[in-house]
């Protein structure tokens, strides 16, 4: 199927204006065109991964609006959406080989997305979390590869007939702690702390899926009367100027409130779900701690706080807000550790592993380069 020509001359300069998205896997996730309504000459084209196949098209001039959901051996197959007015696009039910750049062209105009599939798992500081393979049983042919962040920690050959753990990389943080199914290739990590929390990816020959793994640590339960303020600590001191930080704050899965020291900028994002937090967000640039004021019922909830520093790391704080006449005070929250609490936090360590993996590719490419090295 042809491209229009300007993705030619574009296909080395795609910049990710729409974005990076993260979604759970099974969920939805739409790709937003930006339009409010196409115009009577406007051709849209949706193009999906490094070859580019066009997977969508609406040409308003030839009132045609096509979904080819059966090309790349049919991953598209019934989950494709085209909305006739704007040109955004839906996918449902997403698997992880739904995972990628997508791209839309109207026009002469060019807008890239890169979505993220996670298959988001949690566990309790101390207890053990199993990661699995889709695998049921391994072929003579397998490989199977297991990454935390880009160091490989575990390896099954079958063609070699090898079972290897690399349990001493990274200060040894994964000592005596992987086991590995010979049969199906999936991957426990027993007794978890902290540093075990990140994106781990599995790649089965030409294949790969990530999972991202939160373990928590500490939840805190917090109590406010409602019209009171009430602080959300971070624990941070200070951010350091020489030092990268992002943190981000969501209520349930919401974004409300973010610093990314990469990009120089503090956000507040109070118009979000339905105003409820205008005007009583206040984020200490400092330490990262959020305060929210003139507190009602609606404010209660739970709030994630993703940070990355030295290390990655995640709180949940549950904030309940009593009135005068029916007051009670704190109780310890029990964590409910549901995969759809995980999502809204992904996106920061998938982006963050995205960006290291990129590095270590251009650093290898330069060793290449650069010819031998003598030992």
């Amino acid at each position: 199927m042809k491209m229009f020509l300007p993705v030619l001359l574009c296909l080395c300069f795609w910049r990710l204006d729409g974005g990076f998205v993260s979604v759970k896997e099974g969920e939805s996730v739409s790709l937003n065109s930006d339009l409010t309504e196409m115009k009577d000459d406007d051709v849209i084209q949706w193009w999906f991964g490094d070859e580019n196949t066009v997977i969508a098209e609406i040409n308003v001039t030839a009132d045609r609006i096509t979904v080819y959901d059966d090309v790349l051996d049919g991953r598209f197959r019934d989950r494709l959406k085209l909305d006739n007015q704007t040109g955004s696009l839906t996918i449902t039910n997403t698997r992880t080989e739904h995972a990628g750049d997508y791209h839309l062209q109207i026009n002469r105009k060019i807008k890239s997305f890169r979505i993220f599939v996670i298959v988001p798992e949690s566990v309790m500081k101390g207890e053990s979390v199993s990661l699995k393979s889709p695998l049921t049983e391994m072929k003579d042919y397998d490989v199977i590869q297991w990454r935390f962040e880009i160091t490989l920690i575990a390896e099954i050959n079958k063609r070699a007939d090898r079972i290897t753990v690399y349990d001493d990389v990274l200060d040894g943080r994964f000592r005596d702690r992987l086991k590995l199914d010979n049969q199906t290739g999936s991957l426990t990590i027993t007794n978890t702390t902290t540093e075990h929390a990140g994106v781990y990816e599995l790649q089965i020959n030409s294949e790969s899926k990530r999972f991202w793994l939160a373990v928590f640590d500490e939840v805190k339960s917090v109590s406010v009367k409602e019209g009171d303020s009430v602080s959300l600590n971070s624990n941070l001191t200070e951010m350091k100027e020489d030092e990268y930080y992002w943190v981000q704050w969501r209520f349930e899965n919401t974004l409300i409130a973010e610093i990314d020291k990469w990009s120089d900028r503090i956000t507040v994002y109070d118009d979000v779900l339905d105003g409820r937090f205008r005007d009583r967000l206040k984020l200490d640039n400092q330490t990262g701690s959020l305060t929210i004021t003139n507190t009602t019922t609606e404010h209660a909830g739970d709030y994630k706080l993703p940070m990355i520093t030295r290390r990655l790391s995640s709180k949940v704080f549950r904030v309940s807000v009593y009135d005068s006449v029916h007051c009670c005070g704190p109780t310890e929250a029990v964590i409910r550790l549901v995969l759809s609490a995980l999502v809204g936090v992904a996106t920061v360590i998938i982006v963050v592993y995205e960006i290291i993996s990129r590095r270590a590719e251009r650093d290898q490419a330069h060793i290449h380069t650069s010819g031998s090295i003598e030992i």
